[in-house]
């Protein structure tokens, strides 16, 4: 049997082949978008009979979400989606655009071709934007709340006071890029890698670190919040950083500069706890726990 997220990661990839929304699976399927979105950021699994509703909308079989093999995916003609005089959709390609105060709010499949892009002020909530790579843009107060933007690539961007409360941004990479003044609340990170990267004054309430990588970071002025479980850090320095009511479970910290920031009421298993302290922590708030 695959994993909950596995299973989820096969549900999204026979959504996409099959070239329909979640909002247009979960109709066929008459439950709620909310829920396919959660089967596939593998929060929750569907139940058995869902699985065959599943096959039979998405061309394939049960084996293919629940066995492990290698199932043919396919669309047979019964299947298609009719379309009015058999046309087919062009490609946008946004990239080297001027894209200010507009609303782009549930745009979708826009593959790789949004670089190099002057964005202020737009709004994209609710987009499905997945796997989308974004150079070389700057992104000033714009809303990406809402969401999916897993698997998406941000090099060498500038982002500043810019909303993505309540989005997926699972397997995300930030790399050589500035975020500043950022909205993270609620945001799922899990995965995630930030690489080369200045981080200032973000809100990350209710943020999910789970597998989340910081490499050569440094983060200014801002609180970490809940759980942080089967991290790493690597690199990373620290002004003004606040740990508050964190619990540290499974970390990694290697050439990290701990001393500025400070811990309130937080909590780490015995790896976790001796990974801080050689990053010359204070230690004071940080009470050792098992497990």
């Amino acid at each position: 049997m695959l994993t909950t997220i596995q299973i989820g990661e096969k549900i999204a990839v026979a959504r996409k082949l099959k070239n329909i929304s979640q909002a247009d699976l979960s109709d066929q399927l008459a439950i709620s978008a909310q829920a396919v979105g959660k089967w596939e950021r593998g929060e929750s699994m569907p139940d058995i009979l869902m699985f065959q509703k599943l096959a039979d909308v998405l061309g394939t079989d049960v084996n293919y979400f629940v066995g492990g093999e290698k199932s043919n995916i396919s669309v047979t003609p019964a299947q298609k989606e009719e379309k009015p005089d058999d046309y087919e959709k062009p490609g946008w390609n946004m990239s080297a655009g001027n894209w200010v105060d507009v609303d782009f709010s549930g745009l979708s499949n826009l593959a790789k071709k949004f670089s190099g892009s002057n964005i202020k002020r737009t709004k994209f909530i609710g987009s499905e934007i997945s796997g989308l790579i974004m150079g070389g843009n700057n992104i000033e107060g714009c809303d990406f709340s809402d969401c999916d933007l897993s698997e998406s690539v941000f090099g060498g961007s500038n982002i500043s006071q810019t909303a993505f409360s309540n989005s997926n941004l699972r397997r995300t990479n930030f790399k050589n890029s500035n975020i500043q003044s950022c909205d993270f609340q609620n945001v799922d990170f899990s995965n995630a890698v930030f690489k080369s990267s200045s981080l200032n004054k973000l809100e990350l309430q209710g943020a999910k670190f789970l597998g989340t990588t910081f490499m050569n970071c440094s983060f200014n002025n801002f609180t970490f919040h809940g759980e942080i479980r089967d991290c790493a850090f690597q690199g990373c320095g620290t002004n003004k950083v606040v740990f508050s009511n964190v619990t540290f479970k499974n970390n990694f910290f290697k050439n990290c500069k701990l001393k500025r920031a400070t811990f309130e009421n937080c909590f780490a298993d015995k790896i976790s706890y001796s990974f801080i302290m050689l990053s010359k922590a204070d230690m004071t708030n940080i009470t050792l726990i098992e497990g």
